[in-house]
Order: C-alpha cells, then structure tokens, then sequence
C-alpha cells in the first residue's frame, strides 16, 4: 500500500492522500490527539497534516525511513506547530531582533542533539519508547500510564530513572 500512496503522491494525484488517510488516518489522530487535547484543534491540525504531506512529499524519500516514519514525524511537527501557535504570540523576540544562532552555537547545538540520540540508542526498547512518547510524542503521563497498564507514579518514577540514566550516558548534566 506505501508503494502505491508514494507513487501517487509523487505523480500529485490527489487519490495519493485519501489512501494515505485509510492506512494512516488512526495513527495521525492519535498523535497529534497527544499534543492537543482540544477536539477542535485536533481536528484542524490533522487537516494541517495532509496539507503539509501534500505540499513537502517532494522531501521524502524513502532510503532515509519508511513513509509511516515520515508521516509520523510530519504529524508530530506538526501539532507541535499548532501548539505553538496557541501559546506564543504572532511574532517571538527572534523574529524582532532578527536574532539566529551563532556558528558555534550551531555547531554545538547539532553535537548535543547527536549526543542524545547515541544516548537514546543505547536504551532498552521499554526505555526508549518511554522516551519518545513523552518527549517526543509529548504524551502527558496520565495518558502513557492508562495505556501501559500502570500508575502516574509509576511511569513519573521510570521517567525519573530514564532522566537520570540519559544523564550519566551523556556524561554529566547536559539535560
């Protein structure tokens, strides 16, 4: 089915999204439903997502992950966008002072993010879903813990352990 959404994206048949929508339609609202937790919202954003997978299937290719994962990181920014929209005003301080990271500033940006993700891969499987559901998915703890069967303070305790962990495999207090 991911074959036959990719070819038709790639040819802008509109056909392309309303598969994409059957095979992937769930796991959108779900994580975007993580982010947001108006219903509204929800409902906007994820129409967001298409729009964006429309308008950017141009940057996906398929040596770099599977269509799910790129969907799934497209719905992620996504709402994580629409989130933000909520929250800030129209124009940030960067946007007035015209302010961007030095060079070294990116440089040292892009060696913590490589850093994390080394420390992130040397988690056990339970560890690092635990991990992207919370940081990355932005789950709240009450949701990851009535869908793993356990208690707020039981997944606050993990996720204390998993911090403390990424901690000292990073090599002191980069988190």
């Amino acid at each position: 089915m991911d074959d036959r959404i990719t070819e038709l994206l790639s040819a802008g048949d509109q056909e392309g999204i309303a598969l994409l929508q059957k095979q992937y339609g769930n796991m959108v609202r779900y994580i975007v439903r993580g982010i947001l937790r108006d219903e509204q919202d929800v409902e906007e954003c994820v129409s967001d997502v298409y729009l964006r997978v429309w308008d950017r299937f141009g940057t996906f290719r398929s040596d770099r992950g599977s269509l799910a994962a790129w969907v799934t990181a497209v719905a992620r920014n996504t709402a994580v966008d629409c989130l933000r929209r909520r929250h800030t005003p129209e124009e940030t301080l960067e946007e007035r002072t015209g302010a961007s990271p030095s060079p070294e500033e990116e440089v040292l940006r892009r060696e913590r993010a490589a850093q994390l993700r080394r420390a992130v891969d040397a988690l056990s499987n339970n560890e690092r879903l635990l991990f992207y559901r919370k940081y990355y998915y932005l789950q709240s703890t009450a949701q990851i813990a009535a869908e793993l069967g356990l208690t707020e303070r039981a997944v606050e305790g993990r996720l204390y352990r998993l911090r403390g962990r990424l901690r000292r495999l990073m090599g002191g207090d980069a988190l």
